[in-house]
Parts: C-alpha cells; structure tokens; sequence
C-alpha cells in the first residue's frame, strides 16, 4: 500500500481528504504523524505557489509522495480579498466570518468564490498542480454546524443551503477541495504509472 502524506496539520482537512480516499489503496499520513515537522512559511504569492512549497517542503521531510493543498475565499466586492490570506484574516475561524461580514456591510454584491490548488512532489520536486473552485455568494448571517472556516456564509450556486448546512457527501461532491484532488488522482492514475497499481 502506497503511503502518501497530505500536507497539512488542519484535523478538519486531513477528515476531509480521508473522506475522499475512500475505496483507494493509500495509506494517507498528515503532518499530525510526524511531529518534529519544522513547519514551513508561505511565502508565496498565489495558491499554487503556497501549495507547492507546503507540498515540496512535506515530501523533503517524509521522504515521501506529498500533496498539499492552498485554498481560500475570494470575494468579488472585497476585490478577491481574503484570498491566500483567508486563513489568517483573524485569529478564528468565528473572527474571520465576523470580519469578513463587516467588511460586507453595505455592498450589494455578495458574489465570492472558494478557489483550491493542489501540488504533488514526488522524489523532491514539485511535478503537477491541480485548480478546483466553487462559486456562490456571502449570505447575512452564519447557518449550520458542519465545515468549518467560512463554510457558515457561503452558499454554493444552485443550493439554498450554505456550505455547512450540508451534509460532508453532499459538500464532497461540490467543493473546491473535491475538485482539485479528483483532477490530481486522474492526473496519478493517467501518467503515473508506477503508483497506478496503488490508487
């Protein structure tokens, strides 16, 4: 069984993407199992730029197959604020939501988008990146208890409930995170061929 390592120390990320392996034949670590992780600055200037630093940074150290992820919400009035900075606009997950309302205030357009970039590495480098997105508006006020992060006041198109009223199939089937990582499994069982036999 192949072990790969999702870069991350996010418990609700790790579920998620544990949720989506289902049915694979990967044993998938986090960074929560290897503890002396350094930890690693994003520097970078876009999703894919942070994704793909997480992801190399990860491999180096697990001397593994790493993937990482660099999500984020971009609002259309807030000219795609908070983007790669979405999950240090405030120090929590509910200060973050207030924030962004407040910001809100006022504005007519509450068209926004979860947008998430996926890197693998592989023997040291960094060999693909994978974009998925969500779009959908900010709604007033937080619903539902699922998700996390601004999943309260995001409301996918198509759906009268927000992103953490639904249940994690119905988001899995939906999110910007589902997207990325399926296109990033096709693109493994497509050109990597030596881990065919594992996904």
């Amino acid at each position: 069984m192949q072990t790969i390592v999702v870069a991350t120390g996010n418990a609700h990320k790790v579920a998620e993407y544990r949720e989506l392996l289902k049915g694979q034949k990967v044993e998938l670590n986090s960074l929560l199992d290897y503890p002396g992780f350094p930890g690693v600055e994003e520097t970078g200037k876009t999703f894919r730029e942070n994704a793909s630093i997480k992801a190399l940074a990860a491999c180096r150290y697990c001397d593994a197959p790493a993937f990482a992820d660099d999500s984020g919400l971009e609002v259309e009035a807030l000219n795609g604020r908070p983007g790669i900075y979405s999950s240090r606009y405030a120090p929590t997950d509910p200060e973050r939501i207030a924030k962004l309302l407040k910001e809100l205030e006022g504005k007519e357009n509450r068209r926004a988008r979860f947008v998430c970039v996926i890197a693998i590495a592989i023997n040291g480098e960094v060999i693909e990146c994978f974009e998925g997105e969500v779009r959908g508006k900010i709604i007033d006020a937080p619903r539902g208890t699922n998700g996390f992060g601004y999943d309260p006041v995001f409301q996918p198109d198509g759906f009268d409930k927000t992103f953490a009223e639904l249940t994690g199939d119905e988001k899995n089937a939906i999110s910007h995170r589902a997207m990325a990582y399926r296109k990033a499994v096709e693109f493994i069982e497509d050109e990597m061929s030596c881990l065919d036999d594992d996904f």
